[in-house]
């Protein structure tokens, strides 16, 4: 049986995601923000910010060869999966679009990072990390190129390949691990105004997500796609991440870490870029939470599991 005080911990580690996410939905319910505007805000100026304090920041070695590819797998396994259920939904490309971005890509930054701190330690939290790093350069890569593909603009191919390129996330995360590996120092004061844009950015996707789950059409959401986003989210994304871990020569914390990274619910940038290339936002966004709801009684069993 597990524990109550995991559920105690696990809830008081998500609390502030969920003060966010009510903060964006009453300010949403009582003012009326333009939720488009403080998003591409937020992609556009904020995010790649984020993501080149975390490539330079965070030492990147040789050992982590075998997390970059189980986590590039992991994701084609997930995409697979999602393709192989839209044949039998009869998606449509944006439904499909969504679909992938709330159930490929992981909360392994603000949820999954803390998580792994508590049940594991300082040592775990280093790979936790290292595995948010790379999500999150897959999400900002792989994640736009679908977003873009099932946008609103009804982008094709070489147009998705095109957006994603000319994204300043990707040419932030390239800075910094070029800046890394020539062992360039940025003055202190420098990375201190980078701070500033950069701690900015998550709680305004939170903020985002919460304004948009106020302006949910009940409508318009599938809850067929919900369900089948939230099952390959939730409970495929661990189960073949545990496959994965064991053929890899790895020492077991990081394959515990891994498995647990792969537990966590819909990362909420997902909403963001929904919301930017107009990828159903209703549909993201309720999975996003949904999953996040769900989580509060999956990862405690997640821990048991993996005897933690």
């Amino acid at each position: 049986m597990v524990k109550g005080w995991v559920w105690m911990d696990l809830l008081l580690i998500i609390l502030p995601v969920f003060i966010i996410f009510f903060i964006g939905f009453i300010g949403q319910r009582l003012i009326g923000f333009d939720i488009k505007s403080i998003s591409s805000a937020a992609l556009y100026l904020m995010s790649p910010f984020l993501a080149f304090r975390t490539f330079y920041t965070h030492e990147l070695s040789i050992d982590y060869v075998y997390i970059l590819g189980a986590c590039l797998f992991l994701t084609f396994c997930l995409l697979g999966v999602v393709w192989l259920s839209s044949l039998f939904m009869q998606t449509t490309r944006p439904q499909l679009a969504a679909l992938i971005l709330g159930s490929v890509f992981p909360n392994s930054g603000n949820y999954g990072a803390p998580v792994v701190l508590f049940a594991l330690g300082a040592v775990g939290f280093d790979y936790a990390v290292v595995i948010m790093v790379f999500h999150g350069l897959i999400m900002n890569t792989i994640g736009i190129f679908f977003a873009s593909l099932g946008g609103e603009e009804k982008a094709t191919w070489q147009q998705a390949v095109h957006k994603v390129l000319r994204m300043p996330l990707v040419y932030a995360s390239l800075l910094g691990v070029l800046l890394q590996v020539l062992n360039v120092t940025v003055p202190q004061s420098v990375m201190e105004g980078v701070g500033l844009a950069a701690d900015a950015s998550i709680p305004t996707v939170m903020l985002v997500l919460g304004m948009q789950l106020a302006v949910i059409s009940r409508k318009k959401v599938a809850y067929r796609f919900v369900t089948t986003a939230t099952v390959v989210r939730m409970f495929v994304s661990p189960l073949l991440a545990a496959a994965i871990m064991f053929f890899l020569p790895v020492n077991d914390l990081l394959k515990t870490v891994f498995i647990i990274q792969a537990a966590m619910p819909t990362a909420a940038n997902t909403t963001m870029l929904s919301l930017q290339f107009g990828t159903e936002p209703d549909l993201v966004s309720f999975t996003t939470f949904i999953t996040t709801i769900l989580s509060i009684l999956t990862i405690p069993f997640v821990l048991f599991f993996l005897g933690i």
